[in-house]
């Protein structure tokens, strides 16, 4: 790939905040290592992350990373409302990277209603307003990237919080560990020989393919939709995934009389060193049933000690996979212009 390619439709840059990502981690860090917050620890006795999109994923990756080690529930609202459940004892973090997201300006003025001890985490926009109004515990993020380009802010700030209010032990030597990691993965996938950078071969592997995502349950079902989410906003193109064991007992049995479709899809398995020894078998199975109507079955594992590092390596490479795969396919990956268009029609009714 030449680098004016990459002038001639990347004309917001989305090539440099991903280069420098693990500098948007470490800043991110710091803004959490600065929170000072006003909760009642003692009282809290479930964990709701409310948000939409890319403000999202964060919680989606934290209510992965943390599953064995919580000790409470943790969920991931994207609706208007909260769940039945949330009263006074709940932690409500509220989540938009702009601030104007509507459903979690809903969820927002329902978690103040039912007296739930609330965290906002925004760049401004009506959410901080609100915060101010109620008088919420506020994270304030720098402005002006794409949210699904802020990961690094809707994650880490909230995992350090957690590990403050004492749900979690301090991840100061895992968090050290991805930096590092990302840091020489951003050389790599930065590099526009393809012979030289995986994100790019995957690109290709990519381009007029219907991407089929497959993961397992256990920790990277989050690491599954981050990939999807990515190929949809960044590449422009349908992706679609399910995770194992489940699709063992359903999907599994689609793969049968669409031939003719089938036939344009590749299917991604991301595997991890510590999946589930049973896991592994049926990967193994489950790609010998589906390679003989698939164009392609790939096998993409993760790299890392850490599980936190092992997540990243996988999203970061994710990432720039769809980054690649825009340029690729002659599109500006930043601009979201249908989802701009649903807002603007949603602000006329």
């Amino acid at each position: 790939m030449k680098e004016t390619t990459i002038q001639l439709y990347d004309n917001y840059k989305m090539r440099n905040l991903l280069i420098n990502f693990p500098n948007q981690i470490q800043q991110a860090i710091e803004i959490g290592n600065k929170i000072k917050f006003a909760l009642k620890k003692s009282i809290i006795q479930n964990i709701v992350i409310t948000g939409l999109g890319g403000s999202a994923i964060g919680g989606d990756l934290l209510r992965s990373y943390l599953s064995d080690e919580l000790s409470i529930p943790l969920l991931v609202n994207r609706n208007y409302n909260l769940p039945e459940f949330v009263d006074e004892s709940s932690l409500v973090v509220v989540s938009s990277y702009s601030g104007n997201t509507e459903e979690t300006i809903s969820a927002h003025m329902d978690a103040h209603k039912r007296k739930s001890q609330i965290v906002c985490i925004t760049s401004g926009g009506e959410t901080e307003k609100l915060a101010k109004k109620y008088k919420n515990n506020l994270i304030k993020i720098p402005k002006g990237y794409p949210p699904r380009a802020a990961l690094g802010f809707s994650f880490f700030p909230i995992l350090i919080l957690l590990s403050k209010l004492g749900f979690v032990r301090n991840k100061q030597k895992e968090i050290r560990e991805t930096i590092s990691l990302l840091k020489k993965k951003s050389k790599t996938y930065q590099n526009l020989d393809a012979d030289k950078n995986p994100a790019l071969q995957l690109a290709q592997k990519f381009f007029n393919r219907l991407p089929i995502i497959y993961s397992s349950s256990e920790h990277f079902d989050s690491v599954n939709i981050r990939w999807r989410g990515q190929l949809s906003e960044n590449s422009k193109v349908l992706a679609f995934g399910n995770v194992l064991p489940e699709m063992n007992h359903n999907e599994l049995v689609g793969w049968k009389v669409l031939k003719s479709a089938m036939a344009n899809m590749i299917v991604v398995f991301l595997k991890d060193k510590n999946d589930h020894n049973r896991v592994k078998i049926r990967m193994k199975i489950t790609e010998g049933i589906v390679k003989e109507y698939a164009a392609d079955v790939l096998y993409i594992e993760s790299e890392g000690n850490s599980l936190l590092t092992r997540m990243f390596s996988l999203i970061y490479l994710g990432d720039w996979a769809s980054y690649y795969l825009a340029i690729i396919n002659g599109i500006d990956p930043t601009p979201v212009k249908v989802i701009d268009y649903l807002k603007n029609e949603l602000s006329k009714v």
